[in-house]
This record gives structure tokens, C-alpha cells and sequence, in this order.
């Protein structure tokens, strides 16, 4: 199968977001050319705001290739919600379970059925003060360098300006009317690692390859430069817990 049909449920999907995304935004889509307009592949997506993944789901769905989503197993259990990521064919990820390599193969599987996939390599929200994005994971790369299929970057900003990410009250702040950015960029060289041997140091460095390529879009939508180093928000916890025994020995 070369492309996998957008289907009912991703129909009833936008029939319900795409309008009120539309009244209340202006969009500024950019490099909707380099999304392939067959075949599987693979999309790392920037994470800002818990609006940005309606912002780029509304930027590819026009695109004619729909994605699937990696998201947390709960939201999948009841609801609305999780009959809507069921009948879209979203991907439950069951984090520090049994099931944890359920979503690596069901990513695999649908990239070689002819799917998107898209992953947040960073896994969560940044946590980088100046909402650059931060040290990424690891799981992009490694169903990248199984299935060789092209990896697309894709850089977000605006959906963060109407809802900061970790604010204290996550109330839409609609106006003025905010811009939702969405840039997608060329499929990101991994060929200097096919072939390797996925060791924790190859997956890592061809991680740090895609995420620089994230930074680099984004930096082209903001007009700023990024710091040199990517916030790495594990590091950050572990310096502030030393900090924290060393004043409390004192």
C-alpha cells in the first residue's frame, strides 16, 4: 500500500476542530512540498504547547497525508477522546511496561504499510526557557534507521503564545488573534548511519542529527538563533537536586 486513505474518523475529526481553529487563528503554513506524497515516513515535530499537535495536525491533514500520533496509553481508555484516537488509528504508548515495544513495531508496521508516523522526539513539552527545543529521545531514530524511511522535520511557534505550556492557569489567550506557524523542512540525511549497529551512541547521535534540524527550521521561523547546546531537562533536574543536598549539608 503506497498511501493510507484519510478514513472516517479523521474526517469527523477535522469537521470538528478545523473550524474553530480557523476562526480563532490565522495559520502561516510553510514547505508543505516536502511532505511525500507517498510512501511511509517519519515526521519530528517540535513540542510547545498542548494546542501545537491540533496546529500541525490541521497544517499536514492539508496536505492529503494524514499522521499517527504516539500518545500515552490512558488516553486511549473511554471517552470521546480515546474513541477518537482509536477510530484514527493514533498509537498508545505504554510507558515502563511490558508493552512498551508495542509502539515501536505498531510505528514500524504502519511506516511500512505506507503510513506517517509522528513523533515528538523531545517526549514531552520543552522545558527550555526560551521554548527552544530540548535534548530529544531517542525513538525517531532508531524506527528511522530500521526502516530507512525519510524523516521530515517540522518546526511549530505560535500555538505556545495562545497557550504557554506549564502555565499555571491553561487558559487560551485568544487575543490579539495569534498566528499558528507550522514549517516542514527536507528529509534529514541519515544515510551515514545505515547499516550501524543501533548502539545507545548511534541512535543518540543520529537523534541529535534530527533534532538540529528541528532547531534549524525553527530558527528560521522565529529569526533567532538557538543556544549552541540544547537544554537537556534530565541534566537540569540532576544539577538542581546536587545544588540542593550541597545548601542543605551547609
Amino acid at each position: 500500500m503506497s498511501r493510507r486513505r484519510i478514513g472516517f474518523w479523521y474526517r469527523l475529526a477535522a469537521v470538528i476542530a478545523k473550524p474553530p481553529l480557523v476562526v480563532l487563528f490565522k495559520r502561516d503554513w510553510r514547505g508543505a512540498e516536502h511532505i511525500p506524497a507517498d510512501g511511509g515516513f517519519i515526521t519530528a515535530v517540535n513540542h510547545n504547547s498542548y494546542l501545537d499537535p491540533l496546529s500541525y495536525a490541521h497544517f499536514q491533514y492539508n496536505t492529503g497525508r494524514v499522521p499517527r500520533f504516539l500518545a500515552k496509553a490512558g488516553l486511549f481508555k473511554g471517552s470521546f477522546v480515546g474513541t477518537m484516537l482509536r477510530g484514527t488509528g493514533q498509537i498508545p504508548v505504554y510507558r515502563e511496561t511490558t508493552n512498551a515495544l508495542d509502539a515501536f513495531r505498531a510505528a514500524v508496521e504502519a511506516i511500512e504499510r505506507g503510513e506517517c508516523v509522528a513523533f515528538y522526539p523531545e517526549g514531552t513539552l520543552t522545558r527550555d526557557p526560551d521554548m527552544w527545543p530540548m535534548a530529544g529521545k531517542t525513538g525517531a531514530a532508531r524506527v528511522a534507521l530500521l526502516t530507512k524511511a525519510p524523516v521530515i522535520p517540522v518546526a511549530q511557534w505560535g500555538a505556545n503564545l495562545a497557550m504557554p505550556p506549564y502555565a499555571k492557569e491553561n487558559k487560551l489567550r485568544l487575543f490579539p488573534r495569534k498566528t499558528l506557524i507550522v514549517q516542514a523542512g527536507p528529509p534529514v540525511d541519515l544515510s551515514g548511519f545505515y547499516g550501524r549497529e543501533p548502539t545507545p551512541d548511534v541512535l543518540r547521535e543520529a537523534t541529535e542529527v534530527i533534532m538540529a534540524a528541528i532547531t534549524a527550521l525553527l530558527e528560521d521561523v522565529r529569526g533567532e538563533k538557538a543556544p549552541p547546546e540544547p537544554y537537556d531537562h534530565r541534566r537540569a533536574r540532576l544539577e538542581q537536586r546536587r545544588k540542593a543536598a550541597g545548601e542543605g549539608k551547609k
